[in-house]
C-alpha cells in the first residue's frame, strides 16, 4: 500500500543551527524548496536535506504539522565508511554510543534539538548518508497502534519481551514505543510528521479511516494527489502519489 518514505520532519528551535549540524557535521546535501512538493515547502522557516530518496526536514514550530520532538531515527551509511564516521564525530567532541545488530554496527549521537540520530551500516552505495531506514514513534496504546499500522501494510517482525516496543517493516522499519528510554537513552518521537508515497493515497486513508483525526486533501490534481491525516497518537501522516 505504501511504496516509500518520502520525508521525515523534525521540529527545531534554530534552523541555522540545524543546518550546520545536518549540512555541515553530517555532510548531507541541502534541498531547495524547488526539490520539495509544494505542500512541504516553507521558505525561510525550515531546512531540508537529502537522505537517499527521503527528505529530512527541520522546521520551526510556526505552523502545523510541527515536526517531531525528541525523535529517534536511523540513517543508512555504507558499511566501509563506519570507522571514518566514528573517528570524525568523536574527534568533533560528540558523545557516541554503539550497538551491534547481527553483523552491522550503529553509532548514536544527539542533534542540537535532542533527537537521537543513528548512523547504521546498511547495503547502500553512499557516499555518506544514503537513506532513512528506521523511525521510532511514541504511542499510548501499543496494540492499537500496531493494528493501525498493520492495516497500512506494515508487518510485525519483533516484539519486546515486556511489550514496551514493537518493530514493524514496511517502506522502512517502524518502531512503536510505549513511553520509555531505549538504546542510547533514546525516546520515541511525539507529533512526528511523515510522508509516504502511495499509488492510492485515498485508499491508504480508507484503510484506517475509522481511527484517524480528519482527512485533509492538500493536493487534488492528477499525479499530485495528497491526503493528510493524524494517527491515534497525533502523528501527521501524508499519503501522496509518487
Amino acid at each position: 500500500m505504501l511504496s516509500g518514505l518520502s520525508w521525515l520532519a523534525l521540529e527545531v528551535k534554530d534552523v541555522a543551527v540545524a543546518r550546520e549540524f545536518y549540512g555541515g557535521t553530517l555532510s548531507m546535501r541541502a534541498l531547495d524548496d524547488g526539490d520539495l512538493p509544494g505542500w512541504l515547502a516553507r521558505s525561510g522557516e525550515q531546512a531540508a536535506f537529502a537522505a537517499g530518496d527521503t527528505a529530512l526536514v527541520c522546521r520551526r514550530p510556526d505552523a502545523v504539522p510541527r515536526g517531531g520532538l525528541h525523535t529517534h531515527y536511523a540513517m543508512s551509511i555504507p558499511a566501509g565508511e563506519y570507522d571514518d564516521w566514528w573517528s570524525e564525530l568523536a574527534d568533533a567532541g560528540f558523545d557516541l554510543d554503539e550497538h551491534t545488530f547481527g553483523d552491522a554496527k550503529s553509532l548514536y549521537l544527539y542533534d542540537p534539538d535532542g533527537n537521537c540520530v543513528e548512523l547504521g551500516q546498511q547495503p547502500v552505495d553512499g557516499p555518506g548518508i544514503d537513506g532513512v531506514f528506521e523511525v521510532v514513534l511514541e504511542v499510548a496504546d501499543l496494540d492499537a497502534a500496531q493494528g493501525f499500522y498493520r492495516d497500512l501494510g506494515f508487518e510485525t517482525v519483533d516484539e519486546g519481551a515486556n511489550r514496551k516496543r514493537v518493530r514493524m517493516h514496511g517502506p522502512m522499519a517502524l518502531e512503536l514505543w510505549e513511553p520509555h528510554l531505549g538504546l542510547a537513552d533514546a525516546r520515541g518521537g511525539v507529533h512526528v510528521d511523515l510522508g509516504f508515497a502511495s499509488d492510492e493515497p485515498e485508499g491508504a486513508v480508507d484503510a484506517v479511516s475509522d481511527r484517524v483525526d480528519g482527512r485533509e486533501v492538500i493536493a487534488a490534481e492528477d499525479r499530485e494527489r495528497a491526503v493528510r491525516v493524524r494517527d491515534l497518537d497525533g502523528h501527521a501522516l501524508t499519503f501522496h502519489e509518487p
